[in-house]
């Protein structure tokens, strides 16, 4: 069980991953699948060197993990669970525009998809 020093040391150590633009491009690419700094770099139009020291970043606070593939390190997000409440992080909308429905037919937050009611 996570203590409230670790539950905190988490949020922090997922805020710093997600609080500079490069990393959460790097992560939002690495939603849709396993990486390599070198394709990355191309797809995000960065410099490898700048790719590496975010990915580094990235795996230091515990969101990513490396893989040695060869002459190739493979990267990917650590646990399919991250994978999928990142996922949801991006899916979600907060107070952006009060009139839209919400997105999940399934939503478990009480009055959320009520007529004309929002958290």
């Amino acid at each position: 069980m996570l203590t409230l020093a670790s539950r905190l040391d988490v949020m922090r150590r997922l805020g710093r991953a997600m609080s500079d633009a490069t990393r959460s491009r790097i992560l939002m690419s690495l939603l849709d699948g396993p990486g390599y700094p070198a394709v990355l770099a191309r797809e995000l139009g960065l410099t490898r060197t700048n790719v590496s020291n975010h990915l580094a970043c990235l795996r230091d606070c515990g969101i990513v993990v490396a893989e040695p593939e060869g002459r190739r390190t493979r990267y990917e997000i650590a646990d399919p669970h991250l994978a999928v409440a990142l996922s949801a992080l991006v899916d979600v909308t907060l107070a952006v525009d009060e009139s839209a429905p919400c997105l999940d037919p399934g939503c478990p937050v009480p009055g959320c998809c009520d007529a004309g009611v929002k958290p």
